[in-house]
């Protein structure tokens, strides 16, 4: 089985990568501007940071399945039907990473943690300390998107005695401990609103200039779902005209961010480099890759792999 993972890994990182796949695979780990040597002879491709479209399948003379983490979308789905190879995500598989990570996000916010670390490290005089803060007991957090991420940021919320609000378009949806809203209502009211929801047209862009303004003044905005959701372009202009309180990021339009990038430069945002599912710093998630192991072997059995999102 030949598996090409695209991606920026670092030498630890590919190691337990690759230690991760039984030992008679062949694991080849690539940037992605190197795909196009590496496509011809992949039997799987773990795709990060490209585009699987019919340029690129055009060259995959023996691809069987594309497996991606979470977000699927940047894979032609229709194209990879077309020529029966299997596409699947791992929705669910990182969820509590990614949760904690975002209540990490938040408590920094509020606790002012990386300001405060700042200060002392700079050795600054502590009797001249001015910072705005709170506690999150009592306030209102919505999360756009009741899935596995939501729910369970849902579900650590309450531990801090938060209200939580939640918008889904499945309205299927049914929940005891929150209040489920449409999206209005749960962007005005909300203190804190962290966004769990998939990338596609429909949520393209959706917190615009508009999304932005109607929010609460000092509320706090939370991106770990995929850059583009947000319009980086309004958020800068809102951040910078402090019409919310601030924001924190793990995903950018384009990624990795650039140098020059305005969300550098911004004191009302927190930044982390797209790392919210994959906790221990090296790129690696055991539980993550372990799904990935299990559906590729699905595949050599000719069974459908789990979290399907074509019919081969």
């Amino acid at each position: 089985m030949n598996v090409v993972i695209t991606g920026y890994f670092n030498d630890q990182s590919k190691q337990r990568v690759i230690q991760s796949f039984p030992e008679d695979w062949k694991i080849q780990i690539v940037e992605p501007q190197q795909i196009d040597e590496f496509i011809g002879e992949a039997d799987v491709l773990i795709p990060e940071h490209i585009e699987v479209n019919e340029s690129l399948l055009n060259k995959a003379h023996h691809l069987r399945f594309v497996q991606t983490g979470a977000g699927f979308d940047n894979v032609d789905i229709e194209a990879c039907s077309n020529r029966k190879i299997w596409v699947s995500n791992a929705a669910g598989v990182n969820a509590n990473a990614v949760a904690e990570h975002i209540l990490a996000l938040i408590l920094n916010h509020y606790k002012n943690i990386s300001y405060l670390d700042r200060f002392m490290k700079n050795r600054e005089d502590e009797t001249k300390l001015e910072y705005v803060g709170g506690e999150l007991f009592g306030k209102t957090i919505g999360t756009i998107g009741f899935g596995a991420i939501g729910s369970r940021v849902a579900e650590l919320a309450k531990a801090f005695n938060m209200k939580v609000l939640a918008y889904d378009t499945n309205k299927n949806i049914q929940s005891d401990d929150v209040e489920l809203v449409d999206l209005d209502t749960l962007i005005k009211n909300s203190d804190v609103i962290t966004i769990n929801i998939f990338l596609d047209d429909s949520t393209r862009n959706l917190v615009d200039s508009t999304f932005l303004n109607n929010m609460k003044n000092n509320a706090l905005l939370v991106n770990t779902a995929r850059g583009p959701i947000v319009c980086e372009e309004d958020l800068i202009k809102a951040l910078k005209d402090n019409v919310i309180g601030g924001a924190c990021l793990d995903v950018f339009t384009e990624e990795p961010l650039s140098l020059d990038s305005e969300l550098r430069k911004l004191g009302n945002v927190v930044l982390t480099p797209h790392t919210a599912g994959m906790p221990d710093g090296t790129k690696f998630h055991e539980k993550r890759y372990r799904f990935f192991v299990q559906n590729i072997l699905r595949i050599q059995r000719n069974e459908t792999p789990i979290n399907n999102l074509n019919q081969v």
